[in-house]
């Protein structure tokens, strides 16, 4: 458990002058042990007889409840309302993070683009001379706030042209992005899509968050 003197200290500040991705793997480390604290935290009361975060600690006639210990709970509540500020404070430093890291990658990642699309063109040619280059093979579906996918700036009808390794000419099936997921936890990931007719290029890291998954968004395959 965490105590107040550490609770203090995490919910700091540290500049993030010059992003580098671990420093946002070290931001989702911390993010990581401020939810198994709170977590531990909620187990607490749970032990309580089950007193959650706003039951009375007083009884009918107003007096101090004895079926419960009071300074645990006390204790515990305090520890959660603590973390779970640390908490937003975590995620809004990885939000920064990432846009800080997406801003001073930008020219290079334009450079990386045109030579990308580039290559793809060259490609698809050679291959089929009816297959566009920005054929998407995905689109996204839906996006839980506050989520990996989220914060990395995925929008509900993005049609995915590549996502990390995944592409137009190697996708079979969702599995192969799910694969992707797995084998990327707390790693970022290039990924592609086309948004109102642009192309845009996004780094999405898959992390466990307070949601199911590590991405938090639905993906469904278009059909080709």
């Amino acid at each position: 458990m965490m105590s107040e003197k550490e609770a203090g200290q995490s919910g700091g500040s540290p500049q993030v002058g010059g992003a580098t991705v671990s420093d946002i793997q070290e931001l989702i480390r911390r993010k990581e042990e401020i939810e198994a604290q709170i977590k531990a935290n909620y187990e607490v009361l749970e032990s309580q007889k089950g007193i959650g975060m706003n039951e009375p600690l007083v009884d009918c006639e107003g007096y101090p409840r004895s079926d419960v210990d009071l300074y645990q709970v006390r204790t515990a509540r305090h520890n959660i309302v603590c973390l779970q500020n640390d908490h937003k404070a975590v995620m809004k430093q990885v939000e920064e993070a990432l846009h800080q890291l997406h801003a001073r990658d930008k020219e290079k990642q334009a450079r990386d683009m045109a030579e990308a699309q580039k290559e793809a063109m060259n490609c698809g040619l050679g291959q089929n001379e009816g297959l566009s280059p920005l054929q998407a093979f995905a689109k996204v579906n839906s996006i839980s706030p506050g989520s990996p996918a989220s914060i990395a700036g995925l929008q509900v009808d993005d049609e995915i042209v590549e996502f990390g390794s995944v592409n137009t000419q190697n996708f079979q099936s969702l599995q192969n992005i799910g694969s992707v997921v797995q084998h990327s936890e707390g790693k970022p990931l290039t990924v592609t899509v086309i948004r109102r007719g642009e192309k845009h290029q996004l780094r999405l890291v898959p992390t466990r968050w307070a949601g199911k998954g590590l991405l938090g968004c639905n993906i469904i395959p278009l059909q080709r």
